[in-house]
């Protein structure tokens, strides 16, 4: 059984930085992608950024320019750099992986989940 741990999350104000953390554990597949996702309360989770094992990355079009994602799939590891952050940004990050195919814009796609870490940026 697969598990993702995330950490990192917190309350900020508009225009700093928060870092996201998230480690793979259990019986694993070969990772070929982790990403973040996030759920803002009455709305769909959507694709936050993603990073695929031979390095090509994803961002949705809101975090482009601000976020970044890296990581190690090796080490089953990802990260999410979170800068000059607004107040639409609030949300539950969740952590995700993928060891099949499929698109990475597609969180159908990604077969294992973290349980979300709360992110809260106030004006």
């Amino acid at each position: 059984q697969v598990q993702l741990a995330e950490s990192g999350g917190g309350s900020v104000r508009t225009g700093e930085s928060l870092t996201l953390s998230c480690s793979a554990s259990g019986r694993l597949s070969p990772l070929n992608a982790m990403g973040w996702h996030r759920q803002a309360p009455g709305k769909a989770r959507e694709v936050v950024a993603s990073i695929s094992s031979g390095g090509p990355t994803i961002y949705g079009d809101s975090v482009k320019g601000r976020f970044t994602i890296s990581g190690d799939l090796a080490k089953n590891m990802v990260y999410l750099q979170m800068n000059d952050l607004e107040p639409e940004a609030t949300a539950v990050y969740y952590c995700a992986a993928k060891t099949g195919d499929g698109t990475l814009w597609s969180k159908e796609n990604f077969n294992t989940w973290g349980q979300g870490t709360q992110v809260t940026v106030s004006s």
